[in-house]
């Protein structure tokens, strides 16, 4: 079963985070410029959930870039942000820290 780590704009405790472009500014760590125009990576993406736009990171930027994986799910962990694994069923869970059995 195949997995991917979803980061929201709103703290354990219900606030939103600001800034509000701060999902692009970290999705932009890992993009390309293409024709002048900033080309998200397939790693670590902008993508919607339930309407709101959240931090996608795939598994294999784990092992492509292990400190990029890592910085990105410290400054969740600083900024107590919600994080999910997101299934490929769309089933939902928790993010504890452990990798997903899938990994």
């Amino acid at each position: 079963m195949s997995y991917r780590y979803l980061i929201e704009s709103v703290t354990k405790s219900g606030a939103r985070f600001r800034p509000s472009d701060w999902i692009d500014r970290l999705a932009s760590w890992d993009a390309t410029f293409d024709h002048h125009r900033l080309v998200f990576s397939e790693r670590l993406h902008p993508a919607v959930l339930d309407g709101q736009k959240v931090l996608a990171i795939e598994p294999s930027l784990k092992t492509i870039n292990p400190a990029m994986f890592d910085s990105v799910l410290q400054f969740a962990e600083r900024n107590h942000l919600k994080v999910h694994v997101q299934y490929d069923d769309g089933r939902l869970e928790e993010y504890s820290g452990d990798a997903p059995a899938a990994d």
